[in-house]
């Protein structure tokens, strides 16, 4: 037994230096160029409108409010200034999103963003995305990057296409620090032992981000009340719970597989699929030995058997707000497909650890 399983971690440290490794480069590589054309469109955009100041930073080799959802497809979230004369609301009626009113009505004058608020006193997220978009729009037009990027239309989010290979969605947003949303309050469960206490006290001090980008209810359609909403992030809280022993190589892994071998029609699955899973085998796997460098292949394997599980359910729920399902609106055929090539990608890791060297 303790055999096959050092087999199995050879032979996934083995995967991770050779294609997790190149896959990283490769994806550094493509930030790097996609940057450079962002920033420029960003600075075009400061230039009509200094209320929308770029915050796309590089910091220890990262690029602030940059995440990769595939190797060709990123979000930069562009953080905007002074939320101060808004209360931060959520009800619960809008599952994942909240909204921001205005704590005084008198105040309406004060704020940054008056012209967006709407007569009931709410910072409209669509009314600032959309007057975002109008300023992409002409700034595409004039940076020095305007034969290789184009606006992609039909959507009312801010998405840009560039050299024809990558696409990449600004999305204006609000960082909330110090405070932790209602709709988590649950969060973390008393049963359960993972995270500890100083952990969890500095997840909690990340905060969460408040994006203005579509929230669809179940019926598909926004109401009014919802294009104003503003929908939860937690980028930086769920990087903080994944530090330490082999977490952050086992999602490694699980993308560098995703992108591989379940990048099927429909993109069922994406990087953050994967990534609310590892959260999760967290939960059932709560001491720092279960993650030792020797337990990636049962974390792996374990994390493998509860997607197809989500897969065939229908249902992945957000971590922090588990009455959100990041499977909504995908199609139930597609779910199926992905189900199926989990199930014989995990049973070729688990009954033949070598056939990782052509996976």
């Amino acid at each position: 037994m303790i055999a096959a399983q050092a087999k199995l971690v050879y032979h996934l440290n083995k995967y991770y230096n050779e294609k997790c490794q190149s896959r990283k480069a490769a994806i550094s590589k493509t930030i790097r160029e996609v940057c450079k054309v962002v920033s420029d469109v960003l600075k075009e955009v400061e230039v009509q409108e200094p209320r929308f100041i770029s915050s796309l930073n590089e910091m220890d080799n990262r690029f602030e409010g940059l995440e990769v959802i595939s190797p060709t497809e990123f979000e930069v979230v562009l953080y905007l200034n002074q939320m101060g004369v808004f209360n931060f609301v959520d009800d619960g009626s809008l599952p994942g999103c909240a909204v921001l009113k205005l704590s005084d009505g008198r105040k309406r004058s004060m704020s940054l963003w008056v012209e967006f608020i709407t007569a009931s006193g709410y910072l409209s997220a669509r009314k600032i995305r959309s007057r975002f978009q109008t300023l992409v729009a002409q700034a595409v037009d004039k940076c020095s990057y305007r034969d290789v990027v184009k606006m992609i239309a039909d959507t009312s989010e801010v998405k840009l296409r560039i050299r024809d290979r990558y696409v990449v969605q600004i999305t204006p947003a609000f960082k909330c620090t110090g405070i932790w949303p209602r709709s988590a309050a649950h969060w973390p469960m008393p049963h359960v032992p993972w995270p500890g206490p100083n952990r969890v006290a500095e997840v909690k001090a990340e905060g969460f981000n408040l994006l203005s980008k579509e929230c669809y209810s179940l019926n598909g359609k926004q109401s009014s009340a919802e294009s104003d909403a503003w929908v939860l992030q937690f980028a930086e809280a769920e990087n903080r719970l994944l530090l330490g022993g082999c977490r952050k190589k086992c999602l490694s892994l699980l993308k560098t597989l995703r992108d591989r071998h379940l990048e099927l029609p429909g993109q069922p699955l994406n990087n953050y699929h994967m990534k609310t899973l590892v959260s999760y085998e967290c939960e059932k796997h709560p001491r720092e030995s279960d993650w030792d460098e020797n337990c990636l292949g049962d974390r792996l394997n374990g994390i493998l058997l509860q997607l197809i599980s989500c897969l065939q359910c229908r249902r992945c729920p957000h971590y922090f707000l588990p009455s959100l399902d990041l499977f909504q609106g995908k199609p139930h055929s597609g779910l199926e497909n992905s189900a199926k090539q989990t199930w014989r990608l995990a049973r070729e890791i688990l009954t033949n650890p070598k056939s990782l060297e052509k996976l």
